[in-house]
């Protein structure tokens, strides 16, 4: 039984030794030694979407970064880094009904670069998109808020998860 015991320990710390040491945060992984976090400012790439388009995103990408991760965020050359731009702004009938659409989409894509100082094998530069429906009767002036901070919230949550949780 003691030399299972003698065994068993030897295999257990030589497969935990392989192991790097992160940090875990609502299911988050960020590398121990990440203290900072920058996100920069996302451009407005579009020719339609309101000139807010992209300081709303910026702030809701920061928020979501600050709000479930212990790193500081500072403005520029964090541990780990997020840029890019607001590449796609698109309203489009989804919905015939007769002659006249019944539903309107309101698509966003937004392109976004990751740098991570520590594992460079976790950087990535995707294009990520959603959308949102809205009733053709509704005017996009009356929807546009409500539609683009939804689509904001779905846009934000897949790139933490793509940055902090390997999706």
């Amino acid at each position: 039984m003691i030399k299972f015991f003698k065994y068993f320990s030897l295999v257990a710390i030589i497969i935990l030794s392989g192991c790097k040491a992160t940090v875990s945060l609502s299911g988050a992984t960020i590398p121990i030694e990440a203290k900072t976090v920058s996100v920069a400012f996302f451009a407005n790439n579009t020719s339609l979407g309101a000139p807010s388009l992209s300081q709303r995103f910026t702030e809701k990408l920061r928020d979501v970064v600050s709000q479930q991760t212990n790193l500081a965020l500072i403005k520029s050359n964090g541990d780990l880094a997020f840029e890019g731009y607001i590449a796609d702004y698109n309203v489009m009938p989804v919905a015939i009904s007769g002659d006249q659409a019944a539903q309107n989409r309101l698509t966003i894509s937004v392109n976004v670069v990751y740098n991570n100082k520590f594992e460079a094998d976790k950087n990535f530069e995707r294009t990520f998109t959603r959308y949102a429906d809205f009733k053709s009767s509704d005017n996009i002036s009356s929807v546009e808020a409500e539609l683009v901070q939804e689509i904001y919230r779905q846009i934000t949550e897949d790139v933490f998860n793509a940055a902090f949780n390997n999706w």
